[in-house]
C-alpha cells in the first residue's frame, strides 16, 4: 500500500491558506449562479470540492429514489456512472446521511472496488459529504477521492470546507434538478406531439426520430455548438405539428392536390409557428422557428413567406434537407419509397434551389452516416 501512495501522491501539496479558500469560493459561486445545465453544474461543483479540500479527484453523486440509484458525470478521469445506492462509501453517506472519512479504502468493508478495476486507478482516502434539499432530504453527496498532501489523508477541517460547499451545493442543485425536469418533459411533450401529428397523416413515429437524429448530426458536421444542435434535436419533431389541423381529404389524399387544397395545406406551417411563437422557453421558441421556416427554399420559392438564403435561419435549412432525405424514402399515401440513387440525384440537383448549396452538399459527402442512422430506426419491424 505504501508503494501505491508514493504513485498516488507523487507531487504533494499543501493545504489551503484561508484567503485562498476564499478566494476560491466566490470564484465558484459566481459560476455556478450562471449555470443552469445540470451535468455542466455537476462538473463544476466537483472541481469546487477537488480544489478546496486538495483532492486528487472529486465527484458529486445525484440520488434517483424511484430508480434506487446514485449517479454522477462529475468525476475527473472517467466518465459518467450509474450504481445501485446502496453500494460503496457513496451509498453509505446517501442512505445515512451520515459523513464518511476512510484513511484507507480497502481495509473498509463498504468499498466498492468495481469502479478501481475498471479504470486502474487506486483509491487510498475517501471523504463523503451528503448535501440536501430545502425540505431536508438526502439529494447527493460529494465525493472526494486521495488526499494530496503529505498527511495523505482528509481532516476535520476538510469535512468542514467540504460541508460548507455541500451547503450552497444542494441548494444549487435542486434548483438545476427542478429545471432539468422542465426541460425533459418538454422534450417528452415535444416527442410526443410530433409522433401524434406523423399519425394522422399514417405515418410512424419514427419519421419524426430520424429527422431529429439527422437534423443533430448534420448540425454537428456544419460546426453548430451542441447546446444548439441539441436544442434541434429536440425540437425538430415539432416540424409538421401544424398538420393537426389540416382536413384529412386533403391529408390523406392519394393523389396530387389542387391549388386550392395545396394553400390549405401550406397553412400548417404557419398554425405550427402559431402554437410556440408566444413561449420565452429556448426549446418551444426553436419548435417554432423549425415550423415556420422548414418548407422555405433556397432560390425562393417555399412557403409560408418565400424567404432565400440566409434569410432562412439555418435551423429550418437543416430540418428541410433531414424532411426531404427521410420523406423520399419513405412510403406515404400519394407515392412510394423512392431509390437511394434516385434521392441522391433529386438532392443533388436541388442543391442552391431548394437546399441550401453548402449544407447539402456536406449531407452528401457524409451520406452513409444518414444512411446508418435511417437503417436502424427503420419503419420495418
Amino acid at each position: 500500500m505504501n508503494n501505491q501512495k508514493e504513485i498516488v501522491y507523487k507531487e504533494v501539496l499543501k493545504d489551503l491558506q484561508p484567503d485562498r479558500i476564499l478566494a476560491i469560493i466566490f470564484e465558484y459561486m459566481s459560476k455556478v449562479s450562471m449555470e443552469n445545465d445540470l451535468d455542466k453544474l455537476l462538473m463544476i461543483l466537483a472541481d469546487l470540492g477537488k480544489k478546496l479540500v486538495v483532492a486528487d479527484r472529486c465527484s458529486v453523486w445525484l440520488h434517483e429514489p424511484s430508480e434506487q440509484t446514485i449517479w454522477t458525470v462529475a468525476a475527473h478521469g472517467i466518465e459518467k456512472i450509474i450504481i445501485s445506492q446502496e453500494s460503496g462509501f457513496v451509498g453509505h453517506s446517501i442512505t445515512t446521511g451520515k459523513v464518511v472519512v476512510v484513511e484507507d479504502a480497502y481495509l473498509d468493508e463498504r468499498f466498492n472496488q468495481e469502479i478501481d478495476i475498471e479504470s486502474g486507478y487506486r483509491t487510498c482516502s475517501v471523504l463523503c459529504i451528503p448535501f440536501h434539499n430545502s425540505s431536508g432530504a438526502v439529494i447527493g453527496t460529494f465525493q472526494a477521492i486521495n488526499k494530496m498532501t503529505a498527511q495523505g489523508i482528509f481532516n476535520e477541517k476538510d469535512s468542514e470546507m467540504l460541508g460548507l460547499a455541500a451547503t450552497y451545493a444542494g441548494k444549487s442543485l435542486e434548483s438545476a434538478i427542478l429545471l432539468n425536469e422542465i426541460i425533459e418533459t418538454q422534450k417528452e411533450m415535444l416527442e410526443t406531439l410530433g409522433e401524434i401529428g406523423e399519425s394522422r397523416s399514417q405515418e410512424t413515429g419514427n419519421h419524426v426520430k430520424r429527422v431529429a437524429l439527422y437534423s443533430y448530426l448534420l448540425a454537428k458536421l456544419s460546426g453548430i455548438s451542441e447546446e444548439k444542435a441539441l436544442l434541434l434535436k429536440h425540437a425538430s419533431p415539432m416540424h409538421d405539428i401544424g398538420k393537426v389541423a389540416t382536413p384529412d381529404s386533403i391529408l390523406l389524399k392519394p393523389g396530387k392536390l389542387t391549388s386550392d387544397e395545396f394553400e390549405i395545406m401550406k397553412q400548417h406551417a404557419v398554425i405550427g409557428y402559431n402554437i410556440f411563437k408566444n413561449s420565452q422557453r429556448d426549446l418551444l421558441r426553436t419548435a417554432a422557428i423549425i415550423a415556420y421556416e422548414h418548407h422555405e427554399k433556397w432560390d425562393g420559392t417555399g412557403y409560408p413567406n418565400g424567404l432565400n438564403g440566409e434569410e432562412i435561419h439555418i435551423f429550418g435549412r437543416i430540418t428541410a434537407i433531414a424532411d426531404v432525405f427521410d420523406a423520399l424514402g419513405s412510403h406515404r399515401v400519394y407515392k412510394q419509397a423512392w431509390k437511394m440513387e434516385q434521392i441522391v440525384a433529386y438532392m443533388t440537383e436541388q442543391q442552391g434551389k431548394h437546399f441550401d448549396p453548402i449544407l447539402v452538399q456536406l449531407f452528401l459527402d457524409n451520406l452513409a452516416l444518414f444512411i446508418a442512422i435511417r437503417d436502424q430506426h427503420s419503419d420495418v419491424g
